[in-house]
């Protein structure tokens, strides 16, 4: 950060940057999710009974899976918390600008 650089300036960057950020965790996310749904599908639409080892291994897979949802929630709670506080550094520092050029 220059020296001249004002600090609404530098916070809304950074707002910015962790907004684009989530946007792009987001589309990941929805990415896989589709994925997901498309396989459910496959998988809804197969005429045949699994086996027991097909089973064990989509009972595996579906405890994997969310597990991994629940660490993706995290994450996703965690990105939206750094956002909001980043949001509330942004209006504080216009505050405190506004305030001076008063």
């Amino acid at each position: 950060m220059s020296d001249n650089e004002r600090p609404e300036i530098v916070a809304f960057r950074d707002l910015e940057q962790l907004v684009r950020h989530l946007g792009d965790e987001l589309a990941g996310f929805r990415r896989r999710a589709l994925l997901a749904e498309s396989r459910l599908r496959e998988l809804e639409t197969e005429e045949q009974a699994p086996d027991v080892a097909q089973q064990r291994a989509r009972d595996e897979r579906v405890t994997e899976l969310e597990h991994e949802n629940a660490v993706l929630r995290a994450r996703l709670e965690s990105a939206t918390e750094r956002t909001r506080q980043m949001l509330e550094r942004v209006r504080f520092i216009r505050q405190q600008a506004q305030r001076a050029e008063r």
